[in-house]
């Protein structure tokens, strides 16, 4: 991705064209949460939300997918006791008063990928509310030690410790290969793309030609806590999400963080939109 300075406009121009097109379609994906998450009501399953996710999204012209919609209700959005892949597809588990939620959606748009997560409660949850709060200090954390160019293995590392001396466990080390973030890009636009196991074709070829283009140059488009993640951050957009888990309780965000080759360090990492559920919601809190 080519770096953002004012020595370059040609290129900030292009940079800027592509980040409205990312954060045009990251908008439409919290708007499709915020939408269902105002539905959802006592004894609703999980796979009535995804399919409502689903539905508001193509209605909306959403014909491709980086992944089909999850939702993940009471203790299964910390994951307890998930094992297998499996697990994390939608169930019939309904939801209940004041049980945490969690929906995951990544439409492709346009040719352009959002990977976001959206967490919420129905009705009061102090443990929850709590842990909602704690996110914030992640996401200042991620992007200042991104800033630094520190190995990602070694942000991850310290992103365990916040979460530890919060109190609370890590729970994106249950997703496959223990990842807290993965590359997304532009892919082709097509009328009809096709998902295998919930992700879409098209995405996961772009992620296998990363990957294999990635391992030839010493890096990789998987940000997770093994010796593959031990470099500074690729150029790009990274979808980010810290996940924390309390007692039986899981909240996490999950949003586009871009990251450039400019030596400003500024501009060389910057959350791609500040006007999204979780930060106003800390905006809000504060003013309170």
């Amino acid at each position: 991705m080519p770096a953002v300075t004012s020595q370059n406009p040609a290129a900030a121009g292009a940079l800027g064209a592509r980040l409205r097109g990312f954060r045009e379609v990251q908008r439409l994906a919290y708007a499709c949460a915020e939408a269902v998450a105002a539905q959802l009501k006592p004894g609703v399953t999980e796979r009535e939300a995804a399919r409502m996710q689903r539905v508001w999204l193509r209605e909306r012209g959403v014909r491709d997918w980086f992944h089909l919609p999850f939702a993940w209700f009471g203790d299964r959005t910390a994951f307890a006791g998930f094992r297998v892949p499996l697990q994390f597809f939608p169930t019939g588990r309904r939801l209940e008063p004041g049980m945490p939620f969690i929906l995951d959606v990544a439409p492709v748009h346009r040719g352009f990928t959002a990977d976001i997560g959206y967490s919420g409660c129905l009705g009061l949850n102090p443990v929850h509310d709590r842990l909602m709060a704690d996110l914030e200090a992640h996401r200042e954390l991620i992007l200042r030690e991104v800033r630094e160019r520190r190995p990602l293995r070694e942000i991850y590392e310290d992103v365990e410790r916040l979460m530890v001396r919060q109190g609370h466990t890590n729970r994106h080390r249950a997703y496959p290969f223990g990842v807290i973030a993965h590359k997304v890009d532009q892919v082709r636009e097509r009328r009809w793309a096709p998902t295998v196991f919930g992700f879409g074709t098209q995405s996961l070829k772009g992620l296998a030609s990363d990957a294999l283009h990635g391992h030839r140059e010493g890096w990789s488009p998987l940000w997770s806590p093994y010796s593959f993640s031990d470099h500074p951050p690729q150029p790009g957009l990274w979808a980010v999400e810290p996940h924390l888990g309390f007692r039986g309780t899981g909240a996490k965000f999950e949003e586009l963080l871009v990251v450039t080759d400019s030596k400003d360090p500024q501009e060389s990492a910057f959350w791609l939109d500040d006007d999204l559920p979780h930060v106003r919601r800390w905006r809000e809190e504060k003013g309170a």
